[in-house]
C-alpha cells in the first residue's frame, strides 16, 4: 500500500506504545479481590488495547496510543469495583530494563529470594536503597531506575529489610513482585 493512507497507518503504528500497569494490593490476602478478567475488560472499555492480564496479582499489559493515565486507571477501577488501588504504570521499555537488570544468578529457590520492589514515581530515586535499610552484610538490594532488586539467603529472611519496611511509609509507595514475575513481564512486553 503506498500513498497518503499508508503513510498515516505508518505513523498511527509508530506512536502505539506497550505499557505494564501494576497494581498494588490486589487479591493478597483475601483483600481487594478482583477477577483479571474483569480488569481486561475495563481496560479495553478505556481505549486500550491488546490487553492481557499476567497472573493474579494485578498486572495488566496493554498497548495505548498516548501515555496512560495512572490517576484515569484508578478512578476507572474504583467507580467500576468500589475499592480504591494505588498503580504504577510502566513503559514495556522501562519494565524491560528493569529486568535485564537483574543478575542472572538471582532467583527464587530453596537458597535465595530475590524480589523487584516497583517504586511509584515520587520516590524513585538512586538512594532508595538506603532509605529503605537494607542489611549489607546479609542482602542485597540494586537500585534501577524504576526499581529497587532485592535479593537474601532464605536463612536470613526474617532479618530482612525488607521486612522491616513493611512497617514505614515506603512501604506504600512501592508494589513488589517476585523475581520470576518480573522476568515473565519483561518477556511479555519484547
Amino acid at each position: 500500500m503506498d500513498g497518503p493512507k499508508a503513510a498515516t497507518t505508518f505513523r498511527t503504528l509508530e506512536k502505539i506504545m506497550k505499557y505494564v500497569c501494576l497494581l498494588r494490593g490486589i487479591n493478597v490476602g483475601g483483600k481487594n479481590k478482583l477477577a483479571m478478567s474483569s480488569l481486561v475488560a475495563l481496560f479495553e472499555s478505556m481505549g486500550f488495547t491488546n490487553v492481557l492480564s499476567y497472573i493474579n496479582s494485578g498486572n495488566i499489559i496493554f498497548q495505548a496510543d498516548t501515555p496512560p493515565s495512572e490517576q484515569a486507571i484508578q478512578t476507572h477501577i474504583q467507580q467500576s469495583f468500589g475499592i480504591t488501588i494505588a498503580v504504577l504504570v510502566l513503559s514495556a521499555n522501562q519494565i524491560i530494563s528493569i529486568a535485564e537488570a537483574i543478575p542472572e544468578g538471582w532467583v527464587n529457590d530453596e537458597h535465595q529470594k530475590t524480589d523487584v520492589l516497583y517504586l511509584f514515581h515520587d520516590i524513585d530515586d538512586a538512594n532508595m536503597t538506603m532509605k529503605i535499610g537494607y542489611n549489607m552484610a546479609i542482602e542485597t538490594a540494586l537500585y534501577v531506575p524504576g526499581a529497587v532488586v532485592w535479593n537474601i539467603a532464605r536463612q536470613y529472611q526474617s532479618r530482612s529489610g525488607l521486612k522491616k519496611m513493611i512497617s514505614t511509609p515506603l512501604y506504600d509507595k512501592v508494589t513488589i513482585r517476585n523475581v520470576t514475575t518480573a522476568r515473565r513481564l519483561a518477556d511479555l512486553c519484547r
